[in-house]
């Protein structure tokens, strides 16, 4: 592949558009949570995959990445078929994990899991798994080095919630502080724009945050990302 050819007007920028999977189900029906590593995209997930591929159908894509879990391909799938590109796997954009619910006790569960990122800090865990800190270097690494290969001018990546507010947070610089801040919806699309000269990364704009294609209003759209996922926890013993 040749360098690539900046964004039109600039001297060394290109686009990333940076996606959350579709809707999944992370509960069977009686409530009992379910493998999140094995989780498909349901019915309105798929739909969310459909309206982010159609946004993006006009965008000059040169490359279409997922984290490899099929959450993400299913929604990667979609917006690489218009351009007529394989979706690659890149598994350093894999989700940070929270610990087992057995270790943490009740009364705790809720500000480890639903408000985790509020306390996320350079020695902590989420939820008593994965340490921010370890996961923010782990991505932070992967996309620096994505952004300084050749052969791309505009990109999508389709990662996971905490992953995506790692990688907000150090395009505005904020670090972990800003984890909370940075609210996911399913089927969402970030934009940010990068300045690489001479293989380094010299800037870093956000032009877009979680933008829901199929439902720019937000209408319905209530709870946190976190909520959604763990809030079904705090009744299981």
């Amino acid at each position: 592949m040749s360098l690539f050819q900046p964004l039109s007007g600039t001297v060394a920028r290109r686009r990333l558009y940076l996606l959350r999977h579709g809707h999944v189900a992370y509960y069977d029906a009686a409530g009992q949570p379910l493998n999140p590593k094995l989780a498909a995209l349901t019915d309105r997930g798929r739909a969310e995959a459909q309206a982010a591929g159609a946004l993006l159908a006009g965008v000059p894509l040169d490359r279409v990445l997922c984290s490899g879990l099929a959450r993400t391909r299913q929604t990667a799938e979609p917006v690489a078929a218009p351009h007529g590109l394989p979706v690659e796997d890149h598994p350093d954009f894999l989700e940070i994990r929270a610990g087992r619910l057995s270790g943490v006790p009740k009364e705790q569960r809720e500000a480890a899991y639903v408000y985790g990122f509020e306390a996320a800090t350079e020695d902590g865990r989420f939820a008593g798994g994965d340490g921010f800190a370890a996961v923010r270097d782990r991505v932070v690494s992967a996309v620096e080095a994505l952004v300084r290969q050749p052969g791309w001018t505009h990109l999508a990546l389709v990662a996971h919630d905490g992953v995506n507010r790692m990688l907000l947070s150090w395009a505005c610089g904020a670090g972990l502080s800003a984890l909370s801040a940075f609210e996911q919806d399913y089927g969402c699309v970030n934009i940010i724009d990068v300045d690489v000269t001479a293989g380094r990364v010299v800037r870093r704009l956000i032009r877009a945050v979680n933008v829901t294609p199929g439902n720019p209003a937000k209408i319905g759209l209530h709870r946190s990302s976190l909520e959604e996922a763990f809030g079904p926890l705090l009744a299981l013993d």
